[in-house]
This record gives C-alpha cells, structure tokens and sequence, in this order.
C-alpha cells in the first residue's frame, strides 16, 4: 500500500474540512466551531493563495484520502503551516512526517526564512513531528475554544 503525496483537486477541500470537523469531535469533544475555523481558513486559501508560494498537499493510500497539510505566505520572510491532520487508521505509517517534510523543503526553496505554526498541546502526535523536523517552541496560552479549555502553542523553525 502505497502514500502518494499530490497537490489537491477540486472537492477536496470540503472534504478535508468535513473529515477534520468529525476526526477532532469524535477523539477531542470539539464542538463546530472547530469546523468553521477549518471552513474559514480553507475558503481563504481557495480564494486568494498564491500558486507560486503556497501549497496544499493530500496525502492518499490506495486511491483515498488519508491526510493533508497546508502552506501558507505570512509575509515575505515567512510562511506558516497549517492543519496538518492524518486519519485514524493511517497513523503510525509516517504520512504526517512526509507532509511536514514536504511544507519544509517547499518553505525552503521559495526563500522562506521561517515556518511557524499554531497547535494546541492535546495534539500530542503531531507536536512530536514538530519537534523531531526541529521546530521550536516559542509561546504558550491558554484559551477556551472549540467547546474546550485547551493550551494553544506557537511553534517556529528557522530555515
């Protein structure tokens, strides 16, 4: 069973915010405003990213999806990564490593002088990808979102 790695097409997207929406209720109790978070950043992206300095990658086994992750321009120095995410039964295949690699070396080679990202701490998984590519942790706060009391944190990797 191969993971290819693919720029996305349309529908994907709502598919992405759809499946993000439910994985997030269903293994942390976050309410919908978690998913028009998703839907909000995603219509931002649609509408206005730069195909030159931004990406969105889906990751796909055996012809379903199975992950994603976006890239996008903060400024001219620095982009930002965004709702990476793997389904359930793909964990532990190192799909979401190969994402961030993917943000990383795309960062890289469009002049990027920085990839910061924000996360919440209960995302223990991906917030040991962050720390093995080297990002390091730079703030911490605590914040009630989603229906939850949760601790956001801001994450950088100097390229």
């Amino acid at each position: 069973m191969s993971v290819i790695l693919r720029a996305h097409h349309v529908g994907d997207i709502g598919w992405i915010i759809h499946r993000q929406a439910v994985l997030y209720a269903r293994e942390y109790g976050w309410d919908e405003r978690f998913e028009a978070l998703v839907a909000e950043i995603s219509a931002g992206f649609l509408k206005n990213h730069d195909r030159a300095q931004e990406r969105c990658w889906i990751a796909e086994r055996d012809g379903e999806i199975v992950g994603s992750v976006f890239l996008v321009c903060a400024s001219a120095s620095e982009a930002k990564l965004r709702m990476l995410y793997v389904e359930a039964q793909a964990r532990g295949l190192g799909i979401g490593q190969r994402l961030v690699d993917e943000c990383i070396a795309f960062a890289r080679t469009k002049g990027y002088r920085k990839l910061s990202l924000w996360t919440n701490d209960v995302l223990v998984a991906a917030r040991r990808i962050y720390e093995a590519k080297g990002f390091e942790l730079i703030e911490e706060e605590r914040h009630h979102s989603f229906g939850k009391d949760l601790v956001g944190q801001y994450w950088a990797l100097a390229l």
